[in-house]
């Protein structure tokens, strides 16, 4: 049993924040109210600090199999763990990739018993080879909760649409990485990889899941012309969500010349007016998901020089901060919408049971400090690529709760 005193409650059933009490009973909620009085051995003070459901990212490589030298289940999860996540969705593109059951069951079966629920996607196509669909039937029934290329676009519009129509019966969402090669010079500059690899890819895919009524989920859009076109695509249907990075509302590709291959990505870092574009779909609910594309890369590899060193960086332990910092105290984005694309958002995207607390529910929880400031020193995980590490952040996870046990603590002496 744990009771949590006075702690600022981002209810986001009745989209309210207000002060409570919250009884844990069980690895369930069990009692919501504006005072609980009950004895109890395990209390956390809530005092000034906030409350949600742990956060959900819907964008994870955890390099496992294949690359753990990178980044392992175990580590991955640790690293979630510290940022205040409860669950993930891992990317397919590991070694071999996620295109039959067997390497489907055995990421499920070793990701149980790590303190989050991990979810798997499967690849759209083959070897990702962008040719023959997969088995979907098959691998949904294995457990693969979507399916995605991700990495690689999928240039046959005609295989792209036969997807999303088959996708359609187990209402799993594909989620696509959107950048037509022929425009592309050298990956990871914006002046080498133009906002318009990214657009023409998402008109063309967008015009498909209309026509298909099925699940769409455009990842890590980085371009102003990007958004526009989702904006008004979406008003023909419920269907097409979008995410983004926090490095991509948070720098543009000046911090390319700061950082050079800890600031190199796919999509690569835009402009500032691609970064404004951002904020202002963020507000207005055009973006439904902030997602990290937390991407573990070994020292060395990020040692070669900027076009031979791999993209991405990792993010789950910086996610929250960047987005309590950037959009909630510089750009006044209120916390429920914030926590609802962290939370909410991506539940219903991939339709889990997971997403809201309410009196019942399982006791999956984040507990965080939205004034507190710290320097983000060192990864939980294998890797250490990011340009944040040494940074100073505002906001900070305190607790971590899964299943009504602490699984991270802010505090290395709480025991509870």
């Amino acid at each position: 049993m744990m009771l949590i005193k006075k702690i600022n409650f981002i209810d986001t059933v009745n989209d309210s924040i207000h002060s409570v009490d919250m009884l844990i009973e069980d690895g369930i909620v069990a009692e919501i109210d504006e005072n609980i009085d009950k004895e109890d051995e395990c209390v956390i003070d809530g005092e000034g600090l906030y409350i949600s459901h742990g956060l959900i990212d819907t964008h994870v490589h955890f390099r496992d199999p294949g690359q753990t030298y990178k980044e392992d289940l175990i580590t991955g999860a640790a690293a979630a763990k510290r940022g205040g996540y409860t669950a993930v969705v891992l990317m397919a593109n590991t070694k071999p990739v996620v295109d039959n059951t067997d390497t489907l069951e055995d990421i499920l079966n070793r990701s149980k018993n790590l303190g989050i629920s991990i979810y798997q996607n499967a690849t759209v196509t083959k070897g990702m080879l962008g040719e023959e669909l997969v088995d979907m039937d098959s691998l949904h029934k294995a457990g693969a909760v979507g399916f995605t290329d991700d990495g690689k676009p999928i240039m046959k519009a005609k295989l792209l649409y036969d997807a999303l129509i088959e996708a359609k019966k187990y209402d799993a969402p594909i989620s696509l990485h959107e950048e037509d090669p022929f425009f592309i010079k050298k990956a990871g500059k914006n002046e080498t990889a133009p906002g318009i690899a990214e657009a023409v890819m998402v008109a063309r895919d967008a015009y498909l899941a209309v026509k298909a009524d099925s699940k769409l989920n455009f990842q890590h859009i980085s371009s102003a012309d990007s958004l526009e076109i989702i904006r008004q695509y979406k008003k023909y249907t419920d269907k097409i969500f979008a995410e983004v990075t926090p490095h991509h509302f948070t720098l543009t590709e000046d911090a390319v010349e700061k950082h050079g291959t800890l600031a190199k990505m796919n999509p690569p870092l835009r402009t500032a007016a691609d970064r404004e574009a951002i904020i202002r779909a963020i507000k207005d609910g055009t973006i439904d998901m902030i997602a990290t594309d937390h991407a573990p890369h070994a020292k060395e590899e990020k040692a070669k020089d900027f076009f031979s060193a791999p993209s991405g960086i990792i993010g789950l332990e910086t996610a929250l901060p960047l987005a309590i910092s950037e959009l909630h105290h510089k750009h006044g984005i209120d916390l429920l919408r914030i926590i609802k694309m962290l939370t909410v958002n991506p539940a219903r995207l991939y339709g889990l049971e997971e997403g809201i607390i309410k009196v019942g529910s399982k006791a999956d929880l984040v507990i965080f400090d939205i004034n507190k400031e710290f320097i983000y020193e060192h990864s939980s995980s294998k890797s250490q690529n990011s340009p944040f590490i040494g940074e100073k952040l505002k906001g900070k996870v305190m607790y971590t709760i899964k299943n009504g046990k602490v699984v991270y603590s802010e505090e290395s002496s709480f025991n509870c």
